[in-house]
């Protein structure tokens, strides 16, 4: 019997992930419980445009993941935020880009949301009205349905 070889080609999931910051921006009520979250859609002319998100962008160079996303909110929803509370990280192998999507919960803001490039916004709960969902936003989905105890769909689609 001949000894098996193995060959190792570049693939595409070998591909080095681009860092990107993600803001979960979410309503607390009058006790601290956790309701609405912000959601926006891809902008016009942007990969995946239209598909519904969680706002944030690339890390640039020499940035911390708060900093991007603290700058990305600035450019993409005129707003300030508090504190980012790192949560989660997804790696999504996209066909266009694999990308590292470091995921903080945003619960204070200053300013108002003005959609900076052309994006629409909704505010959601679970589940999610808004469709298609981008596919790297529903691990982000079922977190929240796993933290809140919400059994069933979290999104059409």
């Amino acid at each position: 019997m001949a000894e098996a070889k193995s060959y190792h080609v570049m693939a595409e999931t070998d591909r080095v992930p681009v860092e990107v910051a993600v803001g979960v921006l979410i309503e607390r009520d009058a006790s601290g419980r956790e309701t609405r979250f912000l959601m926006t859609s891809r902008p016009p002319g942007k990969v995946y445009e239209g598909h519904w998100e969680f706002p944030g962008g690339k890390v640039e160079q020499g940035e911390s993941i708060e900093e991007a996303l603290r700058r990305e909110l600035v450019e993409e929803l005129g707003i300030t935020i508090g504190q980012a509370h790192p949560w989660q990280t997804e790696v999504m192998d996209y066909p266009h880009a694999k990308v590292r999507l470091n995921f903080c919960k945003v619960y204070d803001w200053t300013g108002e949301l003005d959609m900076r490039e052309g994006q629409q916004m909704a505010w959601q709960v679970l589940p999610v009205e808004v469709v298609p969902v981008l596919p790297g936003t529903v691990p982000v989905l079922w977190w929240l349905a796993a933290e809140r105890g919400h059994e069933g769909v979290t999104h059409s689609g």
